[in-house]
């Protein structure tokens, strides 16, 4: 198993570690699922297998790690690859196995994978039944862990709302220091040269990009990942809050450390199933 090993110094009086893992995308299912979802399983699980071999295998051996090593886990999202009963019953059954808080991928909530799409209405046909499996709200939490404010946000559909900033106002007023868990990165431009030149994906898959630059988006690409104003507040309170110390962040598969243009600092870890996994210690 592969670790890599990051600090970050946002001014606590002790040291605090935790392990950060994202996009394991767990992809199983079961005779409670139909012919196509099973099927799905299997395409799905040989494609997340490559090329480091199987992912449940990595996922498990990350899991014992946090164990081992008496490690909290921050999990920023699409621990599954699609919704069904049994990979809501896996991944419960793993991250059981350790203290973890985490915030939700847009995987999360995929019903097929692609077949829709997906906005704040998909989300919600199957929010009830992912979010009976996982013991931290998934849309908006925090938890306080050695002396930082972890609050989680989903941003899986590359949105905030103004709920979401009323709440991170509302975490601010607390009065500790905050890092904040994201599934989708926000938009840098040194991680979108990277994402679109080194690579060489179709669209940079980050929140807050603009618009200027989508311009070689496929349309539905472009629609998915235009900011709207919310979204664009979102962004700007976090650049312009010093309670706000680093923001940790997944969905790309690959491991990138940036920072926002008020130097916050953004650390992005790549895929569980590419056997990336972080140690990071706050201090």
């Amino acid at each position: 198993m592969k670790i890599t090993r990051t600090t970050l110094d946002i001014g606590l009086p002790a040291p605090f570690t935790a392990l950060h893992l994202s996009d394991t995308h767990v992809a199983l299912a079961d005779e409670r699922d139909d012919e196509r979802k099973r099927a799905l399983a299997v395409s799905r699980s040989a494609y997340f297998n490559q090329p480091t071999g199987d992912n449940l295998a990595l996922f498990e051996q990350q899991i014992d790690y946090a164990c081992t090593h008496g490690l909290p886990v921050l999990y920023t999202g699409d621990i599954l690859d699609f919704v069904s009963f049994k990979n809501l019953e896996y991944a419960k059954a793993q991250l059981d196995r350790v203290d973890y808080f985490l915030c939700a991928g847009n995987h999360e909530y995929s019903q097929y994978v692609g077949e829709a799409f997906e906005d704040v209405a998909y989300r919600m046909q199957t929010y009830a039944l992912v979010q009976a499996y996982f013991k931290n709200n998934l849309l908006c939490d925090s938890r306080v862990m050695g002396g930082i404010n972890f609050v989680a946000m989903d941003d899986g559909y590359y949105r905030f709302d103004a709920g979401q900033l009323r709440r991170l106002k509302l975490e601010v007023s607390r009065g500790l220091p905050i890092v904040l868990l994201l599934h989708n990165p926000l938009h840098t431009q040194k991680l979108y040269d990277y994402a679109i030149n080194v690579d060489k994906q179709p669209c940079a898959y980050l929140t807050g990009t603009p618009e200027a630059l989508m311009t070689g988006y496929s349309e539905d690409r472009r629609v998915q990942q235009k900011p709207d104003d919310d979204t664009l507040h979102f962004i700007d309170y976090v650049n312009h809050e010093p309670a706000i110390r680093a923001i940790l962040a997944g969905h790309l598969h690959f491991d990138f450390e940036d920072a926002l243009p008020s130097d916050i600092p953004q650390i992005v870890t790549g895929g569980g199933f590419r056997d990336c996994a972080r140690e990071i210690t706050f201090r």
